[in-house]
């Protein structure tokens, strides 16, 4: 097997675990708060920690800095990497918390503004936003640094470690819900877990703690592999020059991203309760598949394209990018698919009741529609970046952006939060295929996708037809959890079918 199909093996069973976790936190979440206006504030609460994260030391820093260091990696001396390195974090540190600082001062306006997070809640909820987010900043120091740790573990083709740290944040996240939240103690069996009765604050304080075991995981395998933190910051030296210069776009281009979550909450806050909760829910159901799939092999790419770019060996380039776009495009149309047929009774589990549980499957399933669009956005941004190339992403996720609110605004007032969902598909669809338009006309190539499109299609008939009998058949279990079991267990074997179509494309996987 080869590196890049191990690495992102790897990436995926922990991104897994990860889902999983976060699976188990948001049904205990999803019953304790219901569609209530709690759980809508708590959701909210995190757009603006998120766009400082995003845009200081997540996807902004990462795509900018794993590129420069995998240089520096195979041309430089160890010292001068790591020197960089600690330039780097120092900046982040410094620069994100001035930022919190600003935004928790300016908190009470950014939510409550026409153009804000959440103009549509009520008084108590705007109060309650702003108290959330202002906790949720210490969080976002904690992540930044986390996500530099990444940057440079990833550059050292360092992946398992990583990986495991989202784990980690849920299982700060389930103290949260389980421990600080509830009024009464959980049971479990014969133990009865304590109970601080903090309600939804506890759940901050569970993301919190979260976020520092992610940094404090990372910590032992950085300097294992030889990170020493140095006192400096240059802005004149010549590697923080390039990553700034990567940076800019790329910051611009995230900051487009958040937008449309923003926007999102903006729009779904003028709906009735429950509206925003669904969006979060209908989004995560959606980042299962597409983390396991286009995440987990982007991220195991970008240091080899980088390589491969920084080496001159544009045949391996363009063959890594074709099986790549090969693989996604098999495996996520039966997928997203499959999932869209079969999850009513694992949305159920949430405890909803039906008229939710039906607000979030068919939000989900718009989300569905673009699954493809955004696994395929996880490889296409990271080929313009292996180029250290920025403002081709930057324009795409600007017109991305244009084309969401664009669409976003009548398919809301016409289907509700899954209007929104679907506006989101259909915009990240069109910025990932502008992309490889645009790569392959810098880079002339015509990728041959014929075969894979109708095999997916293919797969995609017989996992319907086989979901369906096996409903049928099986009939409806009596409990929830019987629901759940069964749903899984279809899902399991339609998509267990996918296989011998596609075994083409998973053989091309294998020698990536």
């Amino acid at each position: 097997m080869k590196h890049i199909a191990r690495s992102t093996l790897i990436i995926a069973v922990f991104f897994g675990l990860e889902k999983v976790l976060g699976f188990i936190r948001n049904v205990l979440i999803a019953q304790t708060f219901n569609l209530s206006t709690e759980l809508d504030a708590f959701n909210a609460a995190n757009n603006i920690p998120d766009l400082v994260f995003a845009l200081i030391s997540g996807g902004a820093l990462a795509m900018a800095f794993i590129p420069v260091l995998s240089e520096f990696r195979e041309s430089k001396p160890k010292s001068e990497m790591w020197g960089l390195f600690s330039q780097v974090t120092n900046g982040v540190f410094l620069v994100t918390a001035v930022v919190s600082i600003l935004v928790a001062l300016s908190a009470k306006q950014l939510v409550s503004m026409e153009i804000g997070i959440a103009p549509g809640f009520s008084a108590d909820q705007k109060i309650l936003v702003t108290d959330l987010m202002r906790l949720n900043l210490i969080a976002t120091l904690l992540f930044s640094l986390g996500g530099l740790a990444i940057a440079g573990l990833q550059a050292q083709q360092h992946f398992l470690v990583p990986a495991l740290a989202p784990s980690m944040y849920d299982i700060g996240s389930l103290f949260g819900i389980l421990i600080l939240a509830p009024e009464k103690g959980f049971e479990i069996g014969p133990i009865t877990l304590p109970a601080y009765n903090l309600g939804i604050h506890g759940l901050v304080y569970g993301v919190i703690i979260g976020a520092f075991l992610f940094l404090l995981i990372q910590l032992p395998a950085l300097f294992k592999i030889g990170f020493r933190w140095q006192a400096k910051l240059n802005f004149k030296d010549p590697g923080i020059k390039r990553v700034l210069r990567l940076m800019g776009p790329r910051v611009l281009t995230v900051f487009f991203i958040q937008l449309v979550f923003i926007m999102q909450d903006n729009l779904a806050s003028r709906m009735p309760t429950g509206a925003v909760t669904a969006l979060v829910y209908g989004w995560l159901f959606m980042q299962l598949p597409e983390s396991l799939i286009g995440t987990a092999l982007g991220t195991a790419l970008l240091p080899t394209l980088s390589e491969q770019i920084t080496s001159g060996d544009t045949a391996g380039y363009r063959s890594t990018l074709e099986k790549s776009i090969r693989v996604i495009t098999g495996l996520t149309i039966p997928i997203a698919v499959i999932l869209a047929v079969n999850l009513k009774p694992v949305i159920a589990l949430l405890g909803f009741g039906s008229a939710g549980t039906d607000l979030v499957l068919w939000t989900v399933r718009a989300y569905l529609v673009g699954l493809v669009g955004h696994s395929l956005l996880e490889v296409s941004v990271r080929a313009f970046y292996a180029r250290q190339n920025a403002k081709t992403p930057l324009l795409a996720s600007a017109a991305a952006s244009i084309a969401f609110i664009a669409l976003a605004i009548p398919l809301s007032r016409q289907l509700g939060a899954p209007g929104i969902g679907l506006a989101n598909s259909l915009a990240y669809t069109g910025e990932a295929l502008l992309l490889f338009i645009l790569l392959f006309r810098i880079m002339p190539y015509q990728p041959k996708l014929a075969g894979t499109l109708l095999r997916a299609l293919a797969a995609s008939l017989v996992g319907i037809g086989l979901s369906l009998a096996m409903q049928n058949i099986l009939g409806v279990p009596q409990s929830k959890f019987a629901g759940v079991a069964l749903a899984s267990l279809i899902i399991l074997l339609a998509s267990a079918q996918i296989i011998p179509w596609l075994l083409p494309e998973i053989r091309d996987l294998l020698k990536i």
